[in-house]
């Protein structure tokens, strides 16, 4: 079964008298342990799929299944329950505590999940050690370095071992070098059977992942697997390509 299943997911925005049709009926299946990017065009519907995936916002029609979970048309009580542990995120701007140091910051999402002090340490520790910072984990924001910090939201959005980790333009804020690092820490995620989605406008960042998923008006209009064309939408309906 699908880790994501996604049938005619379609939303709309009423801004005054005009009606925004952000996504037009987008179906798709993502399985566990995949690296895919979705990308497109400033008003191509990427930044309205992420919410929808990330279950920051619901679709105005469609059905979207997650990890078993229909979550199309929850409240917000249950999608904020279903963010907490089943979607760990990382943002462009890190969105660290500054006050706290690192320890803290990827111990705060257990916190909310009621895990135990003992139990939100060994794991926080775990998570940091993964990507490399077993060394700056007493570290407040303002001591790290860009990749650094973003190390550190990459280490709080595993913590809670979710089912997918979502990357809203993760390498925004950093240099190309450090944005390779960061890119490279993810295949090695992905290796390990973590499921990435990276939402980016940028080629460069798209290329690392193993499927390409590009929107165009709303709706799919390529889906690439190893740079190979999957399928297209073509006047509205999606064709298969051998």
């Amino acid at each position: 079964m699908p880790l994501i299943r996604i049938q005619d997911l379609t939303k709309s925005y009423v801004m005054g008298a005009e009606t925004v049709h952000a996504l037009r009926g987008v179906s798709l299946t993502i399985d566990k342990g995949e690296y895919l990017a979705i990308m497109g065009p400033s008003g191509s519907g990427k930044s309205t799929l992420m919410n929808l995936l990330g279950c920051l916002d619901s679709p105005t029609s469609g059905y979207y299944e997650l990890n078993g979970l229909n979550v199309a048309h929850m409240d917000d009580n249950d999608l904020a329950d279903v963010r907490n542990r089943e979607i760990g995120f990382v943002f462009q701007s890190f969105n660290l505590l500054p006050r706290s140091d690192a320890l803290h910051n990827v111990e705060l999402p257990m916190i909310y999940s009621g895990v135990s002090r003992s139990e939100r340490l060994d794991r926080a520790m775990q998570v940091l050690t993964n990507v490399g910072l077993e060394q700056r984990v007493h570290h407040r924001p303002n001591e790290l370095s860009g990749g650094q910090r973003q190390r550190v939201a990459i280490a709080r959005a595993l913590v809670n071992r979710p089912s997918i980790v979502l990357a809203d333009e993760p390498t925004g804020n950093l240099d190309s070098r450090t944005g390779e690092e960061i890119l490279n820490l993810f295949e090695q995620l992905s290796r390990k059977g973590n499921t990435i989605i990276v939402v980016t406008h940028e080629e460069e960042v798209a290329r690392h992942a193993r499927r390409i998923i590009r929107l165009r008006d709303g709706l799919i209009a390529a889906d690439e697997v190893n740079g190979q064309p999957l399928t297209v939408t073509i006047a509205g309906g999606m064709t298969g390509l051998p």
